[in-house]
């Protein structure tokens, strides 16, 4: 999240306080903010009437959206989805080579491990919510994700958004179908985010559904 003070840091030149207190105000109903940034928003309700203000009509104009999910325990989706994501293939048989050949097979298989660098490990993130669980694979350059939630409905589509340190949503598309690959440049640690939107996705720059679930992309040491 930006300092409050400076309305024009990382936020288009032609914003106003106003769209920036909007802002900030829609982040910190729909969850989005953590720590420090939360806590700093919650005590400034509690003496700014104007951002007070704000902060309701977010409330207000949000909660309608809720009621229509019952609430649910959210599912630990994640080992099913993995294993239709990345499935086991059958080893094929094969006969028994004799024991030199196999030597040298297993010798120039550790050589080319040692020379050939390996691609990173794909990293896995579950987004989850009061109402739904989703997760993904991250291989550096694609992330996929799988649905096992059902259709968002009729005239509705789900929305991913990638929040990074700015605070700032910026959409990576709709997710339709079983499974959805969107090509990106996603740095660890930067939270991820579904919403449920009309069909097309959200007519501006935020999200206008509700979140149904979030999650941070693991850092990899």
């Amino acid at each position: 999240m930006t300092d409050p003070t400076r309305p024009d840091d990382g936020f288009p030149d032609d914003w106003t306080p106003e769209d920036h207190d909007d802002l900030l105000a829609a982040e910190y109903v729909l969850g989005v903010l953590t720590g420090d940034d939360w806590r700093a928003m919650h005590d400034r309700a509690q003496i700014d009437g104007g951002f007070a203000a704000r902060v309701a009509g977010w409330e207000a104009r949000l909660s309608g959206l809720n009621d229509s999910f019952p609430d649910m325990p959210a599912p630990d989706l994640l080992p099913q989805i993995e294993a239709r994501l990345f499935p086991t293939v059958p080893a094929r048989r094969r006969f028994a080579w004799p024991w030199l050949a196999g030597a040298a097979v297993a010798a120039s298989v550790a050589l080319a491990v040692l020379i050939w660098p390996q691609p990173p490990a794909p990293m896995s993130v579950q987004l989850v919510g009061d109402s739904a669980a989703f997760a993904a694979r991250f291989d550096g350059s694609v992330l996929e994700f799988a649905l096992d939630v059902g259709a968002a409905g009729q005239g509705r589509d789900y929305q991913l958004w990638a929040i990074g340190a700015d605070g700032v949503p910026r959409s990576l598309g709709l997710l339709r179908g079983p499974v959805t690959q969107v090509a990106a440049d996603l740095p660890a640690g930067i939270t991820l985010a579904v919403s449920l939107e009309p069909e097309g996705g959200a007519p501006g720059l935020l999200p206008t559904g509700p979140v149904l679930a979030t999650g941070v992309l693991p850092v990899v040491n």
